[in-house]
């Protein structure tokens, strides 16, 4: 698979937006931590992690350090997120599978490129 020229001043934003089931609010506070993985064959790559902000949005950031080394990111990664709450799993989403982020490396380097994985209600 050919590698990605990711410019090294690149950020590619990663954003998931999450409200709590019933009360249509936001999930927020520190208990709430979000990791963001590339689902693979064999070992899933943790991509990063991320607390929510006051409007339930937890952001990821990759960079050109994402696709250097051992495991390569896929131009196309199957990503999925687990939220925990105080530590405990309270929920996984589903695979969203083949982003196409050679789109995003063609964006304009002034800011990055934002990819919205979508707003999902969670029973918190």
């Amino acid at each position: 698979m050919p590698r990605m020229s990711l410019n090294k001043e690149m950020k590619i934003e990663i954003r998931v937006m999450l409200i709590a089931k019933g009360s249509d609010k936001p999930l927020s506070g520190k208990e709430f931590h979000v990791r963001l993985f590339d689902k693979d064959l064999f070992d899933d790559d943790a991509i990063g992690e991320s607390s929510l902000d006051k409007n339930g949005c937890a952001k990821f950031f990759l960079t050109e350090k994402h696709f250097a080394g051992f495991k390569l990111l896929d131009e196309r990664p199957d990503f999925y997120f687990v939220i925990y709450k105080n530590k405990k799993q309270i929920f996984k989403s589903r695979v969203m599978q083949n982003f196409d982020l050679r789109n995003a490396e063609e964006f304009k380097m002034a800011e990055g490129e934002v990819v919205d994985l979508g707003t999902f209600l969670v029973n918190a």
